[in-house]
């Protein structure tokens, strides 16, 4: 959880950032976006809201270059006999420069400091829940509260204003005198409450023009006496139904709370707010002539101090602050009516800003959803990119080649060789390992008994060493071995030597068969480099017995060791591995193929592209 904490807090920088860079944008198109369109652009920040816990990965880009031939050729030597491979520099090498940054800051990072900031984060979404249930509580009694609008003119007006909107759902109207304004409450039963004193402030003056004997001149009573200044209340309520304003109002609640240590995040929320509010204006001005602009900016100016306040969670109303207030106004006042020019300028800034926004997505992803990615620092590693296309056909796949005296790393597909799957067979050597370590089988007496059990392959259905075993891949020899080593020291010792995402919560026996437990093709290498080296503190003839199990052949090339694994669903090979070295009199490679999509994607058919490709590199013949 420590990774996850700061990668989130890490893509609060730059959400931060992306806020500022929205409200440039919306400042630069002001005259170009609608009001609707600049609300709008709000929604996309919502999404990217909702990124950090989306797993999200970038385009794949090592398949793109990889399929337009962007490459560039150079001389590799992987052997006495020099090379020519088409390779040119990672072109994804800096594509996860975040993700590399966050883990150099999580591991300077305690657990203890992690789990800290976690249970802060945690403690103030608590707190935010508790103030959003009071709130919750208050609209509950308002409901209760509540009667049913009685005013014979207002309910009739209210009709109209249904009927002129074409809105044929009964939205029930009451009044209330615990609201300043106007709100319309509820996403699938939506209910307007209405002020009593905006009621009883139109009654008087109905009564105060009645015992004149001549109009008033007062502009203000002119204004607000007649149902006018209601209509456009009315009209503006009913425009926050019509644009579905209640649900992006829940999202908006959502937002506050889970990024409520964000000031940036929150100032962000209210410009949305506000851009609703002038969405609704806009809107409600659509509908009118355009002599009435005047009528309904001086509605809330008139009734500004009566209404402005605060927003109210859950709620959708016509308030708002006094500075808000001061906008909308402004936005009326300079209102025209939309020019088919200005619409389409309008419709292209807010395509540009949209297509913009989306691509900064992957950013943020902090991967919180699963671990199905390895994330390795690529942008330190001596890294190149093969073009391997031809050799993987319709096969979907990776390939990953280390060169041990060079410290360098060849990859096909980066995407795709840190995209953790099972390991099936190929984690039969580690299996082995532990269970020599435990004592289980010994370098010198490696036999189990067959159980009598007849088995869908011959060469299974025999007493089996580890040689025999790991040769024709047996798999109730290694799974004997876990059943003596147990689902604990299992544990531990995967937990030990880093193994994949550690995960055996599928139990015995089948957490590495297209389970639980999952590894990338970059991870195999790391794996095979540690075991070679005896990284793992383990008894080296123990160590020495593995790799002699999963020697192949020899040549005058050289040795190459390696391990199959075929992954298998609903009878159907799923996922194909191989991986292995290959030790020359002057160096060692170490590779690990995986094939996914595609007819019968099994170990073999993996076998088979990576000796192609070991071969036409001149690393093994």
């Amino acid at each position: 959880m420590t990774d996850f904490i700061i990668h989130f807090l890490i893509s609060n920088l730059f959400i931060s950032g992306i806020i500022g860079l929205l409200m440039a944008v919306k400042h630069l198109f002001r005259n170009s976006l609608s009001g609707r369109m600049q609300y709008h652009l709000w929604f996309l920040l919502l999404g990217l809201l909702a990124v950090p816990f989306i797993p999200l990965r970038s385009v794949r880009f090592s398949r793109i270059f990889s399929r337009l031939a962007f490459f560039q050729n150079f001389s590799v030597s992987y052997t006495g006999n020099a090379a020519r491979e088409r390779m040119t520099a990672d072109p994804t090498g800096n594509m996860d420069w975040l993700n590399d940054f966050t883990l150099s800051v999580s591991s300077g990072t305690s657990s203890i400091t992690g789990n800290i900031l976690l249970g802060i984060w945690i403690a103030g979404i608590l707190v935010m829940v508790v103030f959003l249930a009071k709130a919750f509580l208050r609209l509950q009694n308002l409901k209760q509260s509540a009667l049913p609008l009685q005013h014979p003119k207002i309910r009739r007006l209210y009709h109209e204003c249904l009927h002129e909107m074409k809105i044929t759902k009964n939205i029930p109207i009451y009044s209330t005198a615990f609201l300043k304004s106007p709100v319309i409450v509820g996403l699938l039963r939506p209910r307007i409450y209405f002020p009593i004193h905006l009621i009883s402030d139109y009654d008087e003056n109905e009564t105060e023009i009645k015992n004149t004997q001549k109009p008033s001149c007062n502009p203000y009573r002119l204004e607000t006496s007649g149902l006018r200044p209601i209509r456009y209340m009315l009209l503006h309520e009913l425009q926050h139904y019509r644009h579905k304003d209640a649900l992006a109002n829940y999202l908006i609640v959502l937002a506050r709370i889970i990024y409520w240590f964000n000031p940036v995040v929150w100032l962000a929320l209210r410009e949305m707010q506000c851009d609703r509010e002038v969405a609704c204006d806009t809107s409600v001005l659509n509908m009118l002539d355009g002599d009435s602009y005047g009528d309904y900016g001086s509605t809330l100016i008139n009734f500004a101090e009566k209404i402005s306040h605060a927003s109210i969670p859950f709620a959708v109303n016509l308030s708002g602050t006094m500075t808000q207030m001061k906008r909308r106004i402004m936005n009326i006042a300079a209102y025209e009516t939309p020019t088919l020019k200005k619409k389409l300028k309008g419709m292209a800034a807010f395509l540009l800003t949209s297509i913009l926004l989306t691509s900064l997505a992957p950013i943020l992803s902090t991967y919180a959803a699963d671990n199905s990615h390895y994330r390795w620092k690529s942008s330190s590693k001596n890294v190149t990119s093969l073009d391997l296309l031809s050799y993987f056909g319709e096969y979907e796949g990776s390939f990953v080649l280390y060169n041990l005296e060079q410290d360098a790393w060849g990859i096909y597909d980066i995407e795709h060789a840190s995209l953790r799957r099972s390991p099936d067979s190929t984690y039969k050597m580690y299996d082995a390992l532990f269970g020599l370590e435990e004592g289980i089988i010994t370098p010198e007496d490696s036999k189990m008994e067959w159980d009598g059990e007849n088995y869908p392959f011959k060469e299974w259905n025999a007493d089996q060493t580890l040689t025999s075993a790991m040769r024709s891949s047996v798999n109730w020899y290694f799974q004997g071995i876990d059943k003596q080593l147990g689902s604990a020291s299992i544990k531990n010792y995967i937990q030990k030597i880093g193994y994949g995402n550690e995960n055996t919560e599928a139990g015995l026996p089948f957490y590495w068969l297209e389970s639980s437990l999952k590894i990338s093709p970059i991870e195999q290498v790391e794996q095979l480099v540690r075991l070679y080296n005896n990284a793992f503190g383990f008894q080296p003839e123990n160590v020495e017995a593995v790799k002699d199990s999963i020697c192949l052949s020899l040549s005058e090339t050289g040795t190459i060791y390696g391990k199959t694994g075929t992954g298998s669903i609903d009878d159907s090979n799923v996922n194909g591995w191989f991986v292995g070295y290959v030790e020359t009199a002057g160096n060692t490679y170490f590779f690990a193929a995986n094939i996914g999509a595609g007819a019968d994607a099994s170990g073999a058919n993996a076998a088979e592209i990576t000796m192609s490709v070991l071969s036409d590199m001149n690393i093994w013949k």
